[in-house]
């Protein structure tokens, strides 16, 4: 019997990786297609291309397999860098994360998941729960520890700083997220996220402004 050395081990800790890639960008195009109910793992382990024995090595059922694909989305929206630092400006750091924010939800095929979630999310709600904690409140929350940094600094005059962030959340949203996420629009283009961010900073702006003593 020959041992395993260390580049036999690291070689297959890549090819296991690969696999595992391979069937989770099989899965997302068929959950993208077909839906969730309408996804079969004979479906995906097809657009995969591998055997459904294959596919059950890596992932128990259908479930397991759109949880990981949740859970990619939220490493994904973790991985991109908004700028809180408290010492920035308020008007160019609502600019700034609006339209990086908007950019990245409501970019080409990226509404899928959120549609897929959003439709499952009543009949396995620890995935919508998971999935709003980890991509939503996580943003939410970090946009009001920067507004709060900004009421002690006296630059906002906020009592709730959770509500705050969430409402500049939402206004950013407006006329883009819904008709997006309902596929009854195209991805906005970077002009128009401009706009609206724009119109979201300046009526944020004239709500929380502290005004001069």
């Amino acid at each position: 019997m020959v041992a395993a050395t260390p580049n036999t081990i690291h070689l297959a800790a890549e090819e296991d990786s690969s696999k595992r890639r391979q069937i989770l960008d099989g899965a997302r195009k068929v959950f993208m297609d077909l839906g969730f109910d309408g996804a079969s793992m004979n479906e995906i382990a097809r657009s995969a291309g591998v055997s459904k024995g294959t596919l059950y090595v890596y992932f128990a059922d259908k479930n397991r397999l759109f949880e990981a694909i949740v859970q990619e989305e939220a490493l994904a929206h973790g991985q991109v860098v908004f700028n809180f630092d408290p010492g920035r400006d308020v008007e160019t750091t609502l600019r700034e994360f609006g339209n990086a924010y908007i950019g990245l939800v409501c970019r080409p095929g990226g509404g899928s998941a959120i549609r897929t979630v959003m439709a499952i999310a009543e009949r396995m709600p620890d995935v919508g729960r998971r999935y709003y904690e980890n991509v939503l409140e996580k943003t939410i929350n970090r946009l009001a520890d920067y507004l709060q940094a900004h009421v002690r600094s006296n630059d906002l005059a906020i009592e709730n700083c959770q509500l705050a962030a969430s409402q500049f959340h939402q206004m950013c949203q407006a006329s883009l997220f819904l008709p997006f996420v309902f596929q009854a629009a195209p991805a906005p283009s970077a002009e128009r996220i401009a706009q609206v961010v724009e119109s979201a900073t300046r009526m944020f702006m004239a709500a929380y402004r502290a005004k001069p003593a």
